[in-house]
Protein backbone atom coordinates (compact mmCIF):
# COMPACT_ATOMS: atom_id res chain seq x y z
CA UNK A 1 0.00 0.00 0.00
CA UNK A 2 1.13 3.40 -1.27
CA UNK A 3 1.97 5.48 2.03
CA UNK A 4 -0.21 8.61 2.15
CA UNK A 5 -0.08 12.01 4.32
CA UNK A 6 -3.29 13.67 5.80
CA UNK A 7 -3.94 16.65 4.15
CA UNK A 8 -5.16 18.24 7.64
CA UNK A 9 -3.19 17.87 10.30
CA UNK A 10 -3.06 14.82 13.11
CA UNK A 11 -5.68 17.13 15.30
CA UNK A 12 -8.39 17.59 12.70
CA UNK A 13 -8.41 14.29 11.17
CA UNK A 14 -10.65 11.56 11.06
CA UNK A 15 -9.84 8.87 13.82
CA UNK A 16 -9.84 6.89 10.55
CA UNK A 17 -10.03 7.91 6.69
CA UNK A 18 -9.89 5.17 3.87
CA UNK A 19 -8.96 6.42 0.36
CA UNK A 20 -8.93 4.74 -2.34
CA UNK A 21 -9.91 1.25 -1.39
CA UNK A 22 -10.68 -1.68 -4.03
CA UNK A 23 -11.44 -5.34 -2.99
CA UNK A 24 -11.83 -8.07 -5.48
CA UNK A 25 -13.00 -12.03 -5.09
CA UNK A 26 -11.42 -13.22 -7.81
CA UNK A 27 -12.82 -11.26 -11.29
CA UNK A 28 -15.87 -10.10 -8.75
CA UNK A 29 -15.03 -6.71 -7.97
CA UNK A 30 -16.82 -6.36 -4.28
CA UNK A 31 -15.66 -2.62 -3.81
CA UNK A 32 -14.86 0.25 -5.76
CA UNK A 33 -12.44 3.36 -4.40
CA UNK A 34 -14.06 3.37 -1.40
CA UNK A 35 -13.90 7.04 0.58
CA UNK A 36 -14.40 6.61 4.21
CA UNK A 37 -14.37 9.07 7.20
CA UNK A 38 -15.11 7.72 10.89
CA UNK A 39 -14.51 10.72 13.37
CA UNK A 40 -14.06 10.21 16.82
CA UNK A 41 -17.07 11.13 19.05
CA UNK A 42 -19.32 10.68 16.38
CA UNK A 43 -21.41 7.78 15.40
CA UNK A 44 -21.59 6.89 12.12
CA UNK A 45 -24.21 4.70 10.33
CA UNK A 46 -23.44 2.91 7.14
CA UNK A 47 -26.24 1.81 5.18
CA UNK A 48 -26.37 -0.07 2.08
CA UNK A 49 -29.32 -2.71 0.26
CA UNK A 50 -28.10 -6.24 0.30
CA UNK A 51 -24.63 -6.94 -1.87
CA UNK A 52 -23.72 -2.78 -1.59
CA UNK A 53 -20.45 -4.10 0.14
CA UNK A 54 -20.91 -2.97 3.73
CA UNK A 55 -19.55 -6.47 5.06
CA UNK A 56 -16.99 -6.38 2.86
CA UNK A 57 -15.74 -2.84 4.03
CA UNK A 58 -16.22 -3.73 7.45
CA UNK A 59 -14.28 -6.41 6.97
CA UNK A 60 -11.51 -4.78 5.23
CA UNK A 61 -11.34 -1.80 8.24
CA UNK A 62 -11.20 -4.69 10.85
CA UNK A 63 -8.20 -6.85 9.31
CA UNK A 64 -10.50 -10.01 7.84
CA UNK A 65 -10.13 -9.09 4.58
CA UNK A 66 -7.04 -7.24 2.91
CA UNK A 67 -7.76 -4.67 0.24
CA UNK A 68 -6.01 -4.99 -3.47
CA UNK A 69 -5.54 -1.28 -2.61
CA UNK A 70 -6.13 0.77 -0.16
CA UNK A 71 -4.76 4.05 2.37
CA UNK A 72 -5.24 3.97 5.71
CA UNK A 73 -4.68 6.87 7.63
CA UNK A 74 -5.39 6.35 11.62
CA UNK A 75 -5.33 9.79 13.75
CA UNK A 76 -3.69 11.25 10.70
CA UNK A 77 -1.08 9.46 10.17
CA UNK A 78 -0.44 6.13 7.39
CA UNK A 79 -1.44 2.57 8.90
CA UNK A 80 -1.03 -1.03 7.87
CA UNK A 81 -4.02 -2.87 8.37
CA UNK A 82 -3.29 -6.81 7.11
CA UNK A 83 -4.86 -8.43 10.09
CA UNK A 84 -7.53 -8.50 12.78
CA UNK A 85 -3.96 -8.61 15.01
CA UNK A 86 -3.12 -5.29 12.92
CA UNK A 87 -6.69 -3.74 13.51
CA UNK A 88 -6.96 -4.14 17.29
CA UNK A 89 -3.38 -3.07 17.87
CA UNK A 90 -5.13 0.00 16.29
CA UNK A 91 -7.85 -0.01 18.48
CA UNK A 92 -9.95 -1.21 16.26
CA UNK A 93 -12.63 -3.77 17.82
CA UNK A 94 -15.55 -5.19 15.83
CA UNK A 95 -19.04 -6.81 17.20
CA UNK A 96 -20.56 -8.87 14.40
CA UNK A 97 -24.13 -10.05 14.16
CA UNK A 98 -23.48 -13.13 15.78
CA UNK A 99 -21.83 -11.24 18.42
CA UNK A 100 -19.20 -14.58 19.06
CA UNK A 101 -20.61 -15.23 22.37
CA UNK A 102 -19.83 -18.51 24.07
CA UNK A 103 -23.18 -19.74 25.39
CA UNK A 104 -21.76 -22.19 28.20
CA UNK A 105 -19.46 -19.58 29.59
CA UNK A 106 -20.20 -16.60 32.11
CA UNK A 107 -19.91 -12.62 31.56
CA UNK A 108 -16.05 -12.15 32.69
CA UNK A 109 -14.82 -15.47 31.00
CA UNK A 110 -16.55 -14.50 27.66
CA UNK A 111 -15.08 -10.99 27.70
CA UNK A 112 -11.78 -12.56 28.53
CA UNK A 113 -12.10 -14.80 26.16
CA UNK A 114 -8.93 -15.73 24.17
CA UNK A 115 -7.02 -12.92 26.12
CA UNK A 116 -7.14 -14.25 29.64
CA UNK A 117 -5.59 -13.03 32.88
CA UNK A 118 -3.21 -14.64 34.58
CA UNK A 119 -1.38 -14.71 38.44
CA UNK A 120 1.53 -17.57 38.95
CA UNK A 121 0.34 -19.85 35.91
CA UNK A 122 -3.73 -19.93 37.58
CA UNK A 123 -6.14 -17.70 36.01
CA UNK A 124 -6.51 -14.56 37.81
CA UNK A 125 -10.33 -14.81 38.61
CA UNK A 126 -10.35 -11.53 40.97
CA UNK A 127 -8.76 -9.16 38.53
CA UNK A 128 -10.64 -10.22 35.75
CA UNK A 129 -14.54 -9.93 37.72
CA UNK A 130 -13.00 -6.53 38.80
CA UNK A 131 -12.01 -5.31 35.44
CA UNK A 132 -15.54 -7.27 33.67
CA UNK A 133 -17.40 -5.48 36.66
CA UNK A 134 -15.87 -1.70 36.05
CA UNK A 135 -16.16 -2.00 32.24
CA UNK A 136 -19.96 -2.83 32.89
CA UNK A 137 -20.56 -0.27 35.25
CA UNK A 138 -19.21 2.40 32.74
CA UNK A 139 -21.35 1.79 30.48
CA UNK A 140 -24.32 1.62 32.67
CA UNK A 141 -25.24 -1.80 31.70
CA UNK A 142 -27.24 -2.77 34.74
CA UNK A 143 -29.94 -5.48 33.80
CA UNK A 144 -27.61 -8.70 34.23
CA UNK A 145 -28.25 -10.26 37.69
CA UNK A 146 -24.58 -11.49 38.04
CA UNK A 147 -21.15 -11.31 35.67
CA UNK A 148 -21.05 -14.50 36.79
CA UNK A 149 -24.22 -15.36 34.86
CA UNK A 150 -23.92 -17.60 31.61
CA UNK A 151 -24.79 -15.94 29.02
CA UNK A 152 -27.07 -18.21 27.61
CA UNK A 153 -29.48 -16.84 30.25
CA UNK A 154 -29.39 -13.57 28.64
CA UNK A 155 -31.44 -11.58 26.36
CA UNK A 156 -30.77 -10.73 23.20
CA UNK A 157 -30.33 -6.52 24.26
CA UNK A 158 -28.03 -7.89 27.48
CA UNK A 159 -25.84 -10.08 25.04
CA UNK A 160 -25.45 -7.12 22.52
CA UNK A 161 -24.19 -4.78 25.42
CA UNK A 162 -21.52 -7.79 27.13
CA UNK A 163 -20.22 -7.95 23.19
CA UNK A 164 -19.87 -4.14 23.31
CA UNK A 165 -17.90 -4.37 26.82
CA UNK A 166 -15.65 -7.07 25.53
CA UNK A 167 -14.79 -4.95 22.34
CA UNK A 168 -14.54 -1.78 24.61
CA UNK A 169 -11.80 -3.44 27.38
CA UNK A 170 -8.74 -3.30 24.81
CA UNK A 171 -8.39 0.52 24.64
CA UNK A 172 -10.19 0.81 21.60
CA UNK A 173 -10.75 3.80 19.63
CA UNK A 174 -13.28 2.79 16.91
CA UNK A 175 -16.18 0.42 17.81
CA UNK A 176 -17.54 -1.81 14.13
CA UNK A 177 -21.37 -2.96 14.89
CA UNK A 178 -22.83 -5.01 12.84
CA UNK A 179 -27.00 -4.90 12.86
CA UNK A 180 -26.95 -4.54 16.65
CA UNK A 181 -30.32 -4.55 17.03
CA UNK A 182 -31.50 -6.87 14.45
CA UNK A 183 -34.06 -9.53 16.29
CA UNK A 184 -34.34 -6.74 19.50
CA UNK A 185 -37.69 -6.08 20.69
CA UNK A 186 -38.61 -2.54 21.55
CA UNK A 187 -37.06 -2.19 24.73
CA UNK A 188 -33.83 -3.95 24.33
CA UNK A 189 -33.13 -1.97 21.10
CA UNK A 190 -33.49 1.20 23.29
CA UNK A 191 -30.99 -0.26 25.41
CA UNK A 192 -28.50 -0.86 22.84
CA UNK A 193 -29.21 2.37 20.90
CA UNK A 194 -28.66 3.94 24.50
CA UNK A 195 -25.32 2.13 24.64
CA UNK A 196 -24.03 3.40 21.67
CA UNK A 197 -24.91 6.77 22.36
CA UNK A 198 -22.67 6.26 25.51
CA UNK A 199 -19.53 4.69 23.51
CA UNK A 200 -19.77 8.46 21.87
CA UNK A 201 -19.91 9.95 24.54
CA UNK A 202 -16.62 8.35 26.01
CA UNK A 203 -15.07 10.15 22.48
CA UNK A 204 -14.85 6.75 20.61
CA UNK A 205 -15.80 6.85 16.89
CA UNK A 206 -18.82 4.38 16.23
CA UNK A 207 -19.67 2.92 13.01
CA UNK A 208 -23.29 1.25 12.49
CA UNK A 209 -24.23 -1.32 9.77
CA UNK A 210 -28.07 -1.04 10.03
CA UNK A 211 -31.05 -1.82 7.49
CA UNK A 212 -33.04 -0.02 10.08
CA UNK A 213 -33.20 3.26 8.96
CA UNK A 214 -35.40 4.07 12.35
CA UNK A 215 -32.57 3.17 14.51
CA UNK A 216 -30.72 5.52 12.17
CA UNK A 217 -32.00 8.36 12.57
CA UNK A 218 -32.25 7.94 16.52
CA UNK A 219 -28.68 7.30 16.89
CA UNK A 220 -25.96 8.70 14.07
CA UNK A 221 -24.25 11.78 13.92
CA UNK A 222 -23.14 10.86 10.20
CA UNK A 223 -24.57 8.79 7.28
CA UNK A 224 -22.77 6.82 4.60
CA UNK A 225 -24.80 5.12 1.88
CA UNK A 226 -23.08 2.27 -0.06
CA UNK A 227 -24.45 0.99 -3.93
CA UNK A 228 -23.25 -2.18 -5.37
CA UNK A 229 -19.75 -1.50 -4.13
CA UNK A 230 -19.58 2.26 -4.40
CA UNK A 231 -19.69 4.66 -1.22
CA UNK A 232 -21.95 7.02 -2.95
CA UNK A 233 -21.96 9.30 -0.22
CA UNK A 234 -21.55 10.35 3.42
CA UNK A 235 -22.52 13.64 5.48
CA UNK A 236 -24.17 14.78 8.64
CA UNK A 237 -27.52 12.84 9.34
CA UNK A 238 -28.85 16.69 9.41
CA UNK A 239 -28.31 16.57 5.54
CA UNK A 240 -30.57 13.47 4.69
CA UNK A 241 -34.35 12.26 5.29
CA UNK A 242 -35.15 8.79 5.22
CA UNK A 243 -36.25 8.73 1.80
CA UNK A 244 -33.20 10.27 0.55
CA UNK A 245 -31.38 7.68 2.17
CA UNK A 246 -33.31 5.02 0.74
CA UNK A 247 -33.27 6.48 -3.18
CA UNK A 248 -29.14 6.62 -2.56
CA UNK A 249 -29.65 2.64 -1.24
CA UNK A 250 -31.59 1.87 -4.20
CA UNK A 251 -30.30 3.35 -6.81
CA UNK A 252 -27.34 5.38 -6.14
CA UNK A 253 -28.37 9.36 -5.94
CA UNK A 254 -31.33 11.11 -4.51
CA UNK A 255 -32.79 12.51 -8.09
CA UNK A 256 -35.92 14.22 -6.21
CA UNK A 257 -36.11 17.89 -8.20
CA UNK A 258 -36.06 20.02 -4.65
CA UNK A 259 -35.66 17.34 -2.66
CA UNK A 260 -33.13 17.11 0.25
CA UNK A 261 -29.67 15.93 -1.06
CA UNK A 262 -26.29 14.75 1.32
CA UNK A 263 -23.74 17.22 1.43
CA UNK A 264 -20.97 15.04 0.18
CA UNK A 265 -17.53 15.12 2.10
Amino acid sequence: MTAAVAEPGPTDAPLLRVRGLDKHFGPVQALYHVDLDLPSGKVTALCGDNGAGKSVLTKCIAGIYQPDHAEFLWEGHPAHIRSARDASRLGIETVYQDLALADNLDIVQNMFLGRERTSRGLLDEDSMERAAGETLASLRVTTVKSIRQPVASLSGGQRQSVAVAKAVMWNSKLVIMDEPTAALGVVQTKMVLDLIRRLRDRGLAVMVISHNLNDVFEVADRIAVMYLGRLVVQGDAATFDRQSVVEYMTTGAAGRPGGPRAKES
